[in-house]
């Protein structure tokens, strides 16, 4: 095994910082979602993803690779979704033994509800908080390491 580089005191200042930073943004923004529209940030993912879709629906493949997770992380979270009548499963017309998800109209109505609310929380606590320098270079940053992240695991 090579030697390893140890973060310096600078880099580990980055690091910590930002992993503060999201840790305590995301959990902010995902209790006043939850407390202010009754949604889970995992439910608004969801919903973002089959909203912006042109027909509402995608295949469990596709939904997983939008919101970035495991398989049985998102059988189960959809199993709840529905049970709540947000969205519903069907079989796919193109493939019979695949599924497909599709928002329901009570989704789409939570979705609706939440997005205004979500965007000015997401502008208190972070866009407004940052000068337009900032947040182009932070696009390039998150663009670097997505690429790089791409890269090396392709993903699904």
């Amino acid at each position: 095994m090579s030697e390893v580089r140890w973060l310096d005191d600078r880099e580990q200042l980055v690091w910590r910082g930002f992993l503060s930073m999201q840790s305590r943004l995301f959990s902010r923004l995902e209790r006043q979602l939850q407390r202010e529209t009754g949604l889970s940030g995992a439910d608004y993912a969801v919903l973002v993803s089959l909203s912006d879709s042109p027909d509402g629906s995608l295949r469990p493949f596709e939904l997983g690779a939008e919101v970035d997770w495991e398989k049985s992380r998102l059988s189960h979270h959809l199993r709840r979704m529905a049970d709540r009548g947000l969205v519903k499963r069907h079989t796919c017309d193109t493939d019979g033994r695949g599924a497909v998800i599709l928002i329901t109209d009570a989704g789409r109505e939570a979705i609706e509800k939440a997005a205004p609310y979500h965007v000015e929380e997401v502008r208190r606590w972070f866009i407004d908080l940052l000068t337009p320098e900032q947040l182009q270079t932070l696009a390039q940053i998150s663009q670097t390491v997505i690429e790089r992240l791409a890269a090396e695991d392709p993903g699904p």
